[in-house]
């Protein structure tokens, strides 16, 4: 096979045949498995050569075999190598020229630490869970290993936990009402309470200080409050009540109810900054203090106060009609509701007098047993009916302590809801005066620019009479404007009252409710006690001394033998009668 003109090999030595003649000899014979791999490899490499100079081939060759010398090559690099050290004129040099420099291997670029400092530390575990030992094979560039969170600083701060600066600025206040007694003559007798305050506000002389106030002065602070603070609901104080005003449930109930009123105005984030409150709760010349400014200041009204102060008449107009119908819908509510609590409370008044009448009877049912025990002659019968006077008493009074704190928990809020509903509506009816002072400014304003149009249209140099009408229709419009956004501002003030109003009810009727079960509950489990241990008293028979009570010494004075409990003087009572 011809490779070209020149015949060379691709390895620059001897021509080679690619058909090597059958009969070679012996020494050929014996190399004949290296000739063929030989040969194999050279058309392999021959073939993938690009044949340049076959493009120009001339006339045909008469190929003609020719023995062909092969001996085995020394070079350990095997048939890649040369094929023989005189192959050629070149191959000398060749040999004498320095190995190439072997290439170096593309070895990935890491990104990672050495294997010394890949070791784990100590620290948290890595929330992703990724195992390092997975990237030390070379099949590519190494993603960088993830950050790690930065940890909390082991040293801790030593003042309190942060707030918000809306909680820090808004002061706190903690009101007790307490101490209720009775001072003066009988013409001028009235209950004095015991105020005293904790507070965090700044506007006060001292953190905690305490006052004598008297309940006209609470209902001073309301009415004050009320006029000061047009669309907002003040927590009114209870009901003034001329009977049975000195009774201890009566007394204790209004305390408590007061007590509540002072906490929620001073909670309130707008009537907590009234000069007034502070007034109340500080001032230990209280009745000087209050003539003193109202002589300075007169007490606003419902007909005057902030509508006043901008110059506006306020009138009652025409019938008021709402034009908003979100303020209709709260008005229907709070009727209906209002009506719902009136019913409660009549329940539950119902349910109180019930309970008091069971405490009563009971009562009446231990004086029966115990005149029965006097009379039996066994002790055998006469120490359980004894003691089951005794137990009739125990019931009487959980049922008196139990309706006495269901006024104090559960009636006493349906009584101050009924009453704020009502400083609701007086909130609705100052909106209500509120339109109307603006309709009435808008009147006003028509008949001054109805006076500027006719003296204008007159003609007559009237310089100031037409100054003094510019001037009042000027002033009439920013009467006009006043009273118009401060009915848009008392909207939107009562907006916000009635949705703390809604958020304030959920919660004090949730809290009120828990009470009242858990005292029935523990009113129950009082009473399951009692029983439960006169049971085990009664099935002890054999012991005689369980029901064994001793000889009660009577006395010249009758009083001083009636003992120190309830059942002994019960029992003193019963046996003065049978006497």
């Amino acid at each position: 096979m011809d490779l070209g003109d020149a015949g060379d090999s691709p390895w620059g030595d001897v021509p080679s045949q690619s058909i090597a003649k059958p009969a070679a000899s012996d020494a050929a014979q014996g190399a004949s498995t290296t000739s063929q791999d030989a040969a194999s490899s050279q058309q392999s490499q021959a073939s993938n050569k690009p044949s340049t100079a076959r493009a120009s081939r001339g006339p045909v060759r008469r190929l003609v075999a020719q023995p062909t010398r092969l001996e085995a090559a020394d070079d350990p690099l095997g048939p890649l190598g040369p094929l023989g050290g005189n192959a050629g004129p070149g191959a000398d040099a060749q040999a004498d020229e320095p190995p190439a420099p072997p290439l170096k291997e593309q070895v990935p670029i890491r990104t990672t630490m050495p294997q010394t400092a890949q070791q784990k530390r100590p620290g948290p575990a890595d929330p992703h869970r990724i195992d390092t030992d997975d990237f030390d094979r070379p099949a590519g560039a190494r993603p960088p290993p993830p950050v790690q969170a930065a940890q909390p600083s082991p040293v801790r701060a030593s003042g309190q936990p942060s707030v918000t600066i809306e909680q820090a600025a808004k002061p706190s206040f903690q009101i007790t009402v307490g101490d209720p007694h009775k001072v003066g003559d009988l013409t001028s007798s009235h209950i004095v309470y015991s105020v005293r305050t904790r507070t965090t506000s700044k506007g006060y002389k001292q953190p905690e200080f305490e006052v004598k106030r008297r309940y006209r002065d609470f209902l001073w602070l309301y009415n004050t409050m009320h006029g000061n603070n047009p669309g907002v609901v003040v927590p009114p104080p209870p009901e003034k009540q001329a009977l049975n005003r000195f009774e201890t449930n009566f007394v204790e109930s209004r305390r408590a109810a007061l007590e509540k009123m002072c906490n929620k105005i001073a909670a309130h984030p707008t009537l907590q900054h009234d000069s007034d409150l502070k007034l109340f709760l500080e001032s230990e010349a209280f009745n000087v203090d209050v003539k003193h400014k109202e002589r300075k200041e007169p007490i606003p009204t419902e007909s005057k106060g902030m509508l006043g102060s901008f110059g506006i008449n306020v009138g009652g107009g025409s019938k008021f009609v709402e034009q908003d119908d979100w303020f209709h819908d709260r008005r229907v509510y709070l009727d209906a509701l209002e009506n719902q609590l009136k019913a409660l409370m009549k329940s539950m008044d119902t349910m109180i007098s019930q309970r008091k009448a069971l405490a009563e009877s009971a009562g009446d049912f231990s004086a029966a047993l115990h005149a029965l025990s006097t009379v039996e002659l066994s002790p055998t019968l006469s120490g359980p009916l004894d003691a089951l006077s005794e137990l009739q008493l125990t019931i009487r009074d959980v049922y008196d302590r139990q309706a006495q704190q269901d006024v104090l928990t559960f009636g006493i809020t349906i009584d101050e809801y009924m009453r704020l509903i009502g400083s609701v509506k007086q909130a609705f009816g100052q909106r209500q005066k509120a339109f109307h002072s603006w309709h009435s400014a808008e009147n006003e304003l028509q008949k001054r620019k109805a006076s500027q149009d006719k003296l204008l249209r007159q003609g007559r140099s009237q310089t100031d009479r037409l100054n003094q009408v510019g001037a009042e229709v000027a002033d009439a419009e920013r009467k006009v404007h006043q009273a118009r956004l401060l009915f848009e501002d008392m909207g939107r003030l009562l907006r916000s009252e009635l949705d703390r109003f809604e958020r304030e009810k959920v919660e004090d009727f949730k809290s009120s409710v828990e009470t009242f079960l858990e005292s029935a509950v523990e009113a129950q489990k009082e009473l399951i006690e009692k029983w439960e241990t006169f049971l085990m008293q009664l099935d002890a028979e054999d012991d005689e001394t369980v029901f064994y009570r001793p000889p009660v010494v009577r006395t010249a004075d009758k009083t001083a033998g009636h003992g120190e409990t309830a059942v002994d003087r019960a029992r003193a009572t019963i046996d003065e009668d049978s006497d």
